[in-house]
């Protein structure tokens, strides 16, 4: 008498997942530790040197400087309010960036006489976009949030239509001709056909224009406005501060890396993965 194995004794589709599991995070853990390296290398570097070449503190601050100057600023409360005013603006002005922005991108990939007639315009902005408007933005809407809003829609508005044009116009000619065939309307074409094919695109265009953004929130809230975190690099210079002038520029880094690696990052790979098909890395 022969007897068969049972292969569901030999195998279960759970176990290799579970035991990859320790593998997949030593490795996750080892690209955090080589992403975070060279930071670790120039505050060491910025420990040793400072005080070793005796720098004046008027000139660049030592890295102990910047740590009282941040424990200073989150006991007053003052770096909580700086931090959330530009949160605030990035958030308002991105939000309605892309609430008009795709729309009117999807419907410049759709129409060629839209686009045509738009295109120029959409090219020549794109150089003016962000800090070159921020003297228009105080005279037409004074010194305040409304400026620095207005400066950050721009910034991110232009890569938002621009790629959610160009994601249109990829979409494939199989998806329309299906779409039309099965008697799609034009609200049932966009939010079923061309939203999602352009996703990818738009993802990408997203996160372009928050760098961009970033940049032109900084830059006019040194401008433009009395709270923020570039207004506070603009009040520490004038008091010769530079221990918080090198602490906001951290800060400011920081929040660009946490924002663009577990937000804006994760949000492109897996739009791009859902929508296009493609694995990424």
């Amino acid at each position: 008498m022969t007897t068969t194995a049972r292969p569901g004794r030999l195998s279960r589709p759970g176990a290799p997942a579970r035991l990859r599991r320790p593998d997949r995070a030593r490795s996750r853990l080892g690209e955090i530790a080589w992403f975070l390296s060279p930071f670790v290398v120039l505050a060491a570097i910025w420990l040793i040197v400072v005080p070793a070449a005796d720098v004046s503190s008027r000139v660049f601050p030592s890295l102990p400087a910047v740590g009282r100057a941040l424990g200073e600023m989150l006991a007053d409360g003052t770096l909580w309010t700086h931090l959330g005013a530009s949160l605030y603006r990035v958030a308002v002005g991105a939000g309605l960036a892309v609430a008009i922005g795709v729309p009117f991108g999807i419907l410049m990939g759709t129409s060629r006489a839209i686009s045509g007639f738009f295109s120029p315009l959409l090219r020549f902005s794109v150089a003016l976009a962000g800090i070159a408007w921020i003297p228009l933005a105080t005279l037409w809407f004074g010194y305040g949030n409304n400026a620095v809003v207005f400066v950050v829609f721009n910034a991110v508005f232009f890569a938002i239509v621009y790629n959610s044009m160009l994601g249109t116009r990829q979409v494939a000619t199989s998806l329309l001709r299906a779409g039309r065939s099965l008697g799609a309307g034009r609200w049932q074409m966009f939010w079923q056909v061309y939203l999602p094919g352009a996703a990818p695109s738009i993802a990408t265009g997203l996160r372009v224009g928050m760098g961009f953004a970033w940049r032109g929130l900084v830059a006019a809230e040194i401008i433009a406005t009395s709270a923020g975190l570039g207004y506070s690099l603009f009040l520490a210079r004038q008091y010769y501060q530079t221990d918080v002038i090198i602490l906001m520029m951290i800060i400011i880094g920081v929040l660009w890396l946490l924002m663009d690696r577990l937000v804006l990052a994760p949000v492109e790979r897996r739009t791009v993965e859902r929508w296009s098909g493609v694995r990424t890395a």
